[in-house]
């Protein structure tokens, strides 16, 4: 079974950011295709960003330029840095490993002011 392990997630206010971290002890998430999905109260869950394995980054429209995602080889560790915090970011953020449809438990990110 493949564990992911999100961490990161938090309160920040309008404008703030935060950093979001996934990580796995179970294989080696830098060389594969990965994602970044969010799911907010009553909505469905929605890819936010995705890399493929050979680094090429995409996001949402509803966080280009806000959102960056990366890689850490050494960490085994993907990030997602969120800038320019909006009300509408508040959700549970998952990274997932589509190729074996591995999901992490979630992390809750509430902006509010």
């Amino acid at each position: 079974q493949v564990r992911l392990v999100e961490s990161g997630g938090g309160l920040a206010q309008p404008g703030g950011s935060l950093r979001l971290s996934c990580t796995s002890s179970d294989f080696a998430l830098s060389k594969v295709h990965m994602n970044w999905y969010r799911q907010a109260p009553g909505k469905k869950r929605e890819l936010v960003a995705h890399i493929t394995d050979t680094g090429v980054t995409t996001y949402a429209d509803s966080v280009k330029g806000r959102f960056t995602l990366s890689r850490d080889h050494d960490k085994n560790t993907m990030y997602l840095q969120m800038s320019n915090l909006q009300l509408e970011d508040t959700a549970v953020y998952y990274c997932n490993w589509p190729n074996f449809n591995a999901w992490g438990q979630g992390t809750q990110v509430t902006v509010s002011s």
